[in-house]
């Protein structure tokens, strides 16, 4: 199998963990006495939160000993709490499992993304990187989806042995897989990885990014089903359709190699913030809901590639430290949005929730704006 596949794969694994409890959480609860379904995402919360410290903490240890290695490690550790969740006593040792399996999460997600800029040819990174993030529609679309199945037909335990078995599949697929080889570098500090130039720009619009994605996605089936009176079978069309704008739009991703992300950035994110426009009009329209979030997930794709892009292109010596800090902010940035979200959303409703992601997304497209404004000035004094 080619390694630009595996890492797509490697994505779908840690991607599907950490989005499946929520379409299961009645199932678990019903399994341990006297616990709702609220309870069990706690787990799910558990989860982000050791994903986050471990991106910023452990990742940079990646660029020491290898990043293969480092992802083989991963997703040993991965392996280990997938089966435990699959065998847990009690949702106390559920929890604590999870908060394992983010431990996992947050080396494996840097270490991937790294490896998906090492394995690409020559001005192909862009492309390579977008096939690699189409793991995230295969966790959304395929992992999720057969998640909810699995769990009907069989057991929730089930879904937890069957991801298990899988991450031990690809670390076999991953331990034959050729990669070119880097010098070692030593482990720093994971603060100085802050210090590389144009790097905090970029994790700005992170920050712009996610928040404004995450904000609204996390009331997105609530809004269809309480307010729009959708099933909750039909809900989830919301979710696979962004998924499979998500997913088929990787094909337009070479053009970000062709044009530069500089100039991309601009037109993707310019087109991010009327898409959360367009969200706010069809709010209250019933299926037109579905045909926006398809453009959502083509434009979050590309916006994605984008930013992961130019991370990845800081430092090659540093990346696994970098992306672990961008991993680490996508997951505060979840967090910060859905809690500066849910008080708008219960008072003002979707679509006033859509507009504050459009405000959400101005900062990056202002960024954006200005460096290419700057990238343009470069190229006249350097003409002169």
């Amino acid at each position: 199998m080619k390694p630009v596949w595996v890492l797509m794969c490697a994505i779908g694994v840690v991607g599907s963990n950490s989005l499946v409890l929520s379409p299961i959480a009645a199932d678990v609860a019903g399994a341990f006495e006297g616990k709702a379904a609220s309870d069990v995402m706690l787990a799910s919360a558990v989860y982000g939160g050791a994903t986050a410290m471990s991106a910023l903490f452990l990742a940079p240890r990646a660029d020491q000993i290898g990043l293969k290695r480092a992802l083989i490690l991963a997703l040993v550790i991965l392996v280990a709490a997938l089966f435990t969740s699959a065998f847990a006593p009690s949702l106390e040792a559920l929890t604590l499992a999870q908060g394992l399996a983010g431990l996992g999460a947050g080396l494996a997600l840097p270490a991937t993304y790294g490896l998906a800029a090492d394995v690409s040819p020559k001005g192909q990174e862009s492309a390579t990187l977008g096939k690699v993030l189409t793991g995230w529609t295969l966790s959304l679309v395929a992992g999720v989806s057969f998640a909810a199945v699995l769990a009907d037909m069989l057991h929730w335990r089930a879904v937890f042995g069957l991801m298990a078995a899988m991450s031990a599949g690809l670390i076999v697929l991953i331990w034959k897989m050729q990669v070119p080889q880097r010098p070692a570098v030593q482990v720093v500090s994971p603060f100085k990885a802050f210090r590389v130039p144009g790097l905090m720009p970029i994790l700005l619009a992170v920050v712009a990014f996610m928040s404004a994605f995450y904000g609204l996605y996390a009331f997105l089936g609530t809004h269809l089903t309480t307010v729009l009176g959708f099933s909750t079978g039909l809900a989830g069309l919301g979710a696979l359709t962004y998924g499979v704008g998500f997913g088929v739009v990787a094909p337009l991703d070479r053009m970000i190699d062709r044009f530069g992300a500089t100039r991309a950035a601009p037109v993707v994110f310019g087109a991010l913030l009327l898409v959360y426009l367009l969200m706010a009009v069809c709010a209250g329209q019933g299926l037109a809901i579905f045909g926006v979030c398809l453009l959502w997930g083509a434009v979050n794709h590309l916006g994605l590639n984008i930013l992961v892009g130019q991370l990845t292109a800081l430092s090659p010596s540093q990346r696994a430290a970098i992306m672990g800090i961008y991993s680490a902010t996508t997951y505060v940035a979840m967090f910060v949005g859905t809690a500066a979200f849910r008080p708008v959303f219960e008072t003002q409703g979707f679509a006033v929730a859509s507009l504050l992601s459009a405000v959400c997304i101005a900062p990056a497209l202002i960024g954006a704006l200005w460096a290419l404004r700057r990238a343009g000035r470069a190229v006249v004094s350097a003409a002169e």
